[in-house]
């Protein structure tokens, strides 16, 4: 064969070659992260959901609702507001063990926060309210908290000529019990309180700082989200207090109706000691805790939790940890939550 042929055979094999290299697939390990690359980001489903920035709700009647709920025209000797035991400057709770009623008769139970309730599934410890305005309407006529009747409340919200006309331009039959409650519950729904933490779960990984980053997830790991959970940090469900381990002998006092919790309700057996699981959001703000208000600090009240739902002997360094999460749950009040703002 002529040189020539040789050159002419040796240029096509190689031209031949070329365009085989140029179609070769890639090798596996880049085809499998270009694949990788192309899959949608995870995101992380956390057991608490991020508050909303505002609610829907018609203000006209939460500015009538605010009135009535720092008005004692609701009670029956005039002492006594809704306001007196769901202090907004104690975190919608109040600071006392239990409640004061009218002429300074001491209440059962703990009064937990109107913050943020509208989130709740039900409405008390027991949960014998299905909503925010069967709450509002329970302790007017309750004879130890405002011990009034509403045919009584309603005349007199009737001669009031402000009450009178606010009601007039906002329920075609003025004012009636049904109307009372409606309003308070539609100022009770728009307290809400986003926090730093609702910032952070909506990604601004710098709303909380890295300690109470470490106490969200201490938080998880030991089990404190099997109860509080959703929207509300808690609120979603009942949950027997003393759940592995008998609070109530641990606590050494007598028991007492309050105590019975969901059982007072259902009358069923099976219940006793079921309370509604409270919220936990500004938890810091609302000492003292649980529904016997028998905790003075956050820190005593984690521990107790610790032992007597989870069947964990919480170090000290897990306990504060826990505390400085929950710090990061305390938000802010509406700028038109109080009178006159």
């Amino acid at each position: 064969m002529s040189q020539m042929k040789w050159a002419l055979l040796i240029v096509a094999a190689t031209a031949v070659v070329g365009c085989t290299k140029k179609e070769t697939p890639p090798p596996a390990a880049e085809e499998a992260a270009a694949v990788e690359k192309e899959k949608p980001a995870v995101v992380a489903v956390e057991p608490i959901l991020p508050l909303p920035s505002s609610v829907d709700v018609n203000m006209d009647k939460v500015l009538l609702g605010r009135s009535l709920y720092h008005d004692t025209i609701l009670s029956g000797d005039g002492t006594v507001a809704c306001v007196t035991c769901h202090s907004l400057d104690h975190g919608g709770a109040e600071p006392r063990k239990t409640s004061t009623g009218i002429a300074g008769q001491i209440g059962p139970i703990n009064s937990p926060t109107v913050l943020n309730s509208g989130y709740n599934f039900v409405q008390f410890w027991d949960g014998r309210a299905k909503d925010l305005q069967e709450q509002a309407a329970g302790p007017v006529t309750n004879p130890i908290e405002m011990g009034a009747n509403w045919d009584e409340v309603v005349g007199r919200l009737k001669k009031n000529k402000e009450y009178a006309s606010d009601f007039a331009k906002l329920y075609e039959d003025g004012v009636t019990q049904a109307n009372t409650t409606d309003a308070i519950a539609e100022y009770e729904k728009s307290l809400i309180t986003p926090s730093r933490f609702d910032k952070f779960l909506l990604g601004d990984e710098n709303a909380i700082t890295d300690a109470e980053k470490q106490g969200y997830a201490t938080f998880k790991e030991v089990g404190c989200t099997a109860c509080h959970t959703g929207i509300n940090v808690g609120g979603t469900m009942f949950q027997k207090m003393g759940l592995v381990k008998d609070y109530f002998a641990g606590r050494g006092t007598p028991l007492t109706d309050a105590d019975m919790g969901r059982f007072n309700v259902s009358k069923n057996p099976a219940e006793k000691h079921f309370f509604k699981v409270p919220s936990l959001r500004n938890i810091e703000l609302t000492p003292p805790y649980l529904h016997d208000g028998s905790q003075s600090t956050l820190e005593g009240t984690v521990k107790i939790m610790g032992t007597y739902q989870l069947g964990r002997d919480l170090t000290d360094a897990q306990v504060n940890s826990i505390v400085t999460f929950l710090k990061s749950l305390t938000g802010e009040l509406p700028a038109h939550a109080k009178p006159g703002s």
